[in-house]
Protein backbone atom coordinates (compact mmCIF):
# COMPACT_ATOMS: atom_id res chain seq x y z
CA UNK A 1 0.00 0.00 0.00
CA UNK A 2 1.36 3.52 0.70
CA UNK A 3 5.10 4.04 0.92
CA UNK A 4 7.10 5.66 3.73
CA UNK A 5 7.46 8.94 1.85
CA UNK A 6 3.70 9.07 1.39
CA UNK A 7 3.10 8.59 5.09
CA UNK A 8 5.62 11.27 5.93
CA UNK A 9 3.87 13.74 3.63
CA UNK A 10 0.56 13.05 5.37
CA UNK A 11 1.81 13.75 8.90
CA UNK A 12 -0.43 16.02 10.92
CA UNK A 13 2.16 18.70 11.73
CA UNK A 14 5.71 19.85 10.93
CA UNK A 15 8.51 18.37 12.98
CA UNK A 16 10.34 21.69 13.18
CA UNK A 17 8.67 23.99 15.71
CA UNK A 18 9.54 27.44 16.96
CA UNK A 19 11.22 25.82 19.97
CA UNK A 20 14.00 24.26 17.92
CA UNK A 21 17.52 25.46 18.51
CA UNK A 22 18.41 26.04 14.88
CA UNK A 23 15.66 26.78 12.37
CA UNK A 24 17.06 25.08 9.30
CA UNK A 25 14.13 26.42 7.23
CA UNK A 26 14.31 25.92 3.42
CA UNK A 27 18.08 25.47 3.63
CA UNK A 28 17.53 22.17 5.39
CA UNK A 29 16.49 20.54 2.12
CA UNK A 30 19.57 21.74 0.24
CA UNK A 31 22.50 21.56 2.65
CA UNK A 32 24.72 18.51 2.57
CA UNK A 33 23.71 15.50 4.62
CA UNK A 34 24.16 11.74 4.76
CA UNK A 35 21.02 9.61 4.68
CA UNK A 36 20.44 5.96 5.48
CA UNK A 37 17.14 4.25 4.64
CA UNK A 38 15.71 0.84 5.43
CA UNK A 39 12.49 -1.02 4.69
CA UNK A 40 10.96 -4.16 6.15
CA UNK A 41 8.09 -5.54 4.10
CA UNK A 42 6.50 -8.99 3.82
CA UNK A 43 5.69 -10.38 0.39
CA UNK A 44 1.97 -10.09 -0.29
CA UNK A 45 1.25 -8.08 2.87
CA UNK A 46 0.35 -4.38 2.46
CA UNK A 47 2.42 -1.76 4.25
CA UNK A 48 5.51 -2.50 6.30
CA UNK A 49 8.07 -0.64 8.36
CA UNK A 50 10.31 2.08 6.94
CA UNK A 51 12.99 4.34 8.39
CA UNK A 52 15.26 7.11 7.21
CA UNK A 53 18.04 8.81 9.17
CA UNK A 54 19.79 11.94 7.93
CA UNK A 55 22.92 13.44 9.51
CA UNK A 56 23.82 17.06 8.79
CA UNK A 57 27.18 18.47 9.88
CA UNK A 58 28.44 22.06 9.65
CA UNK A 59 30.85 24.51 11.29
CA UNK A 60 29.95 27.91 12.75
CA UNK A 61 31.83 30.58 10.78
CA UNK A 62 30.09 33.72 12.04
CA UNK A 63 28.04 34.72 15.09
CA UNK A 64 25.86 37.86 15.01
CA UNK A 65 24.93 38.42 18.66
CA UNK A 66 22.63 41.41 18.06
CA UNK A 67 20.55 39.70 15.36
CA UNK A 68 20.96 36.22 16.88
CA UNK A 69 22.11 34.86 13.53
CA UNK A 70 24.59 32.09 12.85
CA UNK A 71 26.44 31.39 9.62
CA UNK A 72 27.52 27.82 8.92
CA UNK A 73 29.62 26.06 6.31
CA UNK A 74 29.23 22.35 5.51
CA UNK A 75 32.14 19.98 4.83
CA UNK A 76 31.48 20.47 1.10
CA UNK A 77 31.70 24.25 1.37
CA UNK A 78 28.01 25.16 1.22
CA UNK A 79 27.10 28.13 3.44
CA UNK A 80 23.77 28.82 5.13
CA UNK A 81 22.47 31.18 7.81
CA UNK A 82 19.97 30.46 10.57
CA UNK A 83 18.28 32.61 13.22
CA UNK A 84 18.13 31.37 16.80
CA UNK A 85 14.96 32.17 18.76
CA UNK A 86 14.82 34.04 22.08
CA UNK A 87 13.79 30.84 23.85
CA UNK A 88 17.41 29.64 23.54
CA UNK A 89 18.89 31.56 26.48
CA UNK A 90 22.40 30.10 26.13
CA UNK A 91 23.03 31.68 22.73
CA UNK A 92 26.09 33.40 24.23
CA UNK A 93 27.75 29.98 24.53
CA UNK A 94 28.05 29.67 20.73
CA UNK A 95 31.48 30.46 19.30
CA UNK A 96 33.06 30.50 15.84
CA UNK A 97 34.41 27.04 15.12
CA UNK A 98 31.69 25.18 17.03
CA UNK A 99 30.44 22.04 15.29
CA UNK A 100 26.77 21.57 14.43
CA UNK A 101 25.34 18.07 14.24
CA UNK A 102 21.70 17.49 13.37
CA UNK A 103 20.26 13.98 13.21
CA UNK A 104 16.77 13.59 11.75
CA UNK A 105 15.06 10.21 11.95
CA UNK A 106 11.72 9.17 10.46
CA UNK A 107 10.19 5.84 11.41
CA UNK A 108 6.96 4.84 9.66
CA UNK A 109 4.78 1.77 10.00
CA UNK A 110 1.81 1.10 7.71
CA UNK A 111 -0.79 -1.64 8.04
CA UNK A 112 -4.38 -2.55 7.21
CA UNK A 113 -6.68 -2.32 10.25
CA UNK A 114 -8.46 -5.44 11.44
CA UNK A 115 -12.25 -5.56 10.98
CA UNK A 116 -13.93 -3.90 13.96
CA UNK A 117 -10.65 -2.68 15.42
CA UNK A 118 -11.08 0.48 17.52
CA UNK A 119 -8.79 3.22 16.25
CA UNK A 120 -8.23 6.92 16.80
CA UNK A 121 -5.88 9.53 15.41
CA UNK A 122 -3.33 11.12 17.73
CA UNK A 123 -0.32 13.41 17.80
CA UNK A 124 2.21 14.17 20.55
CA UNK A 125 5.35 16.30 20.69
CA UNK A 126 8.06 16.12 23.38
CA UNK A 127 11.09 18.42 23.54
CA UNK A 128 14.17 18.59 25.74
CA UNK A 129 16.59 21.54 25.80
CA UNK A 130 20.24 21.39 26.81
CA UNK A 131 21.13 22.88 30.24
CA UNK A 132 21.81 26.62 30.46
CA UNK A 133 25.51 26.17 31.23
CA UNK A 134 26.18 23.99 28.18
CA UNK A 135 26.23 24.54 24.43
CA UNK A 136 22.73 24.92 22.96
CA UNK A 137 20.99 21.75 21.90
CA UNK A 138 17.56 20.20 21.65
CA UNK A 139 15.89 16.86 21.02
CA UNK A 140 12.29 16.54 19.87
CA UNK A 141 10.16 13.47 19.35
CA UNK A 142 6.88 13.80 17.46
CA UNK A 143 4.57 10.80 17.22
CA UNK A 144 1.38 10.69 15.21
CA UNK A 145 -1.16 8.12 14.10
CA UNK A 146 -3.25 8.62 10.98
CA UNK A 147 -6.24 6.51 10.02
CA UNK A 148 -7.23 6.64 6.34
CA UNK A 149 -10.14 4.91 4.60
CA UNK A 150 -9.94 3.24 1.17
CA UNK A 151 -12.44 5.14 -1.00
CA UNK A 152 -11.49 3.89 -4.48
CA UNK A 153 -9.53 0.97 -5.96
CA UNK A 154 -8.17 0.83 -9.51
CA UNK A 155 -6.93 -2.69 -10.20
CA UNK A 156 -5.85 -1.81 -13.75
CA UNK A 157 -3.66 1.11 -12.68
CA UNK A 158 -2.82 -0.42 -9.32
CA UNK A 159 -3.83 2.74 -7.51
CA UNK A 160 -5.80 3.20 -4.30
CA UNK A 161 -7.47 6.42 -3.17
CA UNK A 162 -7.44 7.07 0.57
CA UNK A 163 -9.82 9.44 2.36
CA UNK A 164 -8.33 11.34 5.29
CA UNK A 165 -10.12 12.65 8.36
CA UNK A 166 -9.65 16.28 7.25
CA UNK A 167 -11.69 15.62 4.08
CA UNK A 168 -8.73 15.41 1.73
CA UNK A 169 -7.89 12.38 -0.42
CA UNK A 170 -4.59 10.84 -1.46
CA UNK A 171 -4.04 8.59 -4.48
CA UNK A 172 -1.25 6.09 -3.92
CA UNK A 173 0.50 3.33 -5.83
CA UNK A 174 0.20 -0.28 -4.66
CA UNK A 175 3.14 -2.69 -4.76
CA UNK A 176 3.04 -5.32 -7.51
CA UNK A 177 3.07 -8.22 -5.01
CA UNK A 178 -0.20 -7.11 -3.36
CA UNK A 179 -3.41 -8.89 -4.45
CA UNK A 180 -5.91 -6.02 -4.74
CA UNK A 181 -8.85 -8.41 -5.05
CA UNK A 182 -8.55 -9.09 -1.31
CA UNK A 183 -9.33 -5.48 -0.43
CA UNK A 184 -12.49 -3.43 -0.61
CA UNK A 185 -13.86 0.07 -0.28
CA UNK A 186 -14.05 1.01 3.39
CA UNK A 187 -10.90 -0.82 4.49
CA UNK A 188 -8.85 1.30 6.88
CA UNK A 189 -5.12 2.02 6.65
CA UNK A 190 -3.24 2.79 9.85
CA UNK A 191 -0.12 4.95 9.50
CA UNK A 192 2.14 5.48 12.50
CA UNK A 193 4.92 8.08 12.23
CA UNK A 194 7.66 8.81 14.76
CA UNK A 195 9.97 11.70 13.89
CA UNK A 196 13.03 12.43 16.03
CA UNK A 197 15.24 15.47 15.67
CA UNK A 198 18.44 15.93 17.70
CA UNK A 199 20.40 19.13 17.16
CA UNK A 200 23.50 20.15 19.07
CA UNK A 201 26.61 22.29 19.02
CA UNK A 202 29.97 21.10 20.35
CA UNK A 203 33.46 22.55 20.64
CA UNK A 204 35.84 21.63 17.80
Amino acid sequence: MPTASYAQAMRTGPIFTAALLICLTPSCTTIDGESLTSANVTQGVPGGEFSETTRIQATVTQVDQSKRKLTFVTPKGKKFTSTVGEEVDNFDQIKVGDQLLAVLTNEVSIRIAKPGEKLSESSTLDAELAPRESKPGIKTIESSQIVAVVSKISTRKRRVTLALSDGKTKRVRVRSDIDLSKFKIGDRVVIRVVETVAIGLTKP
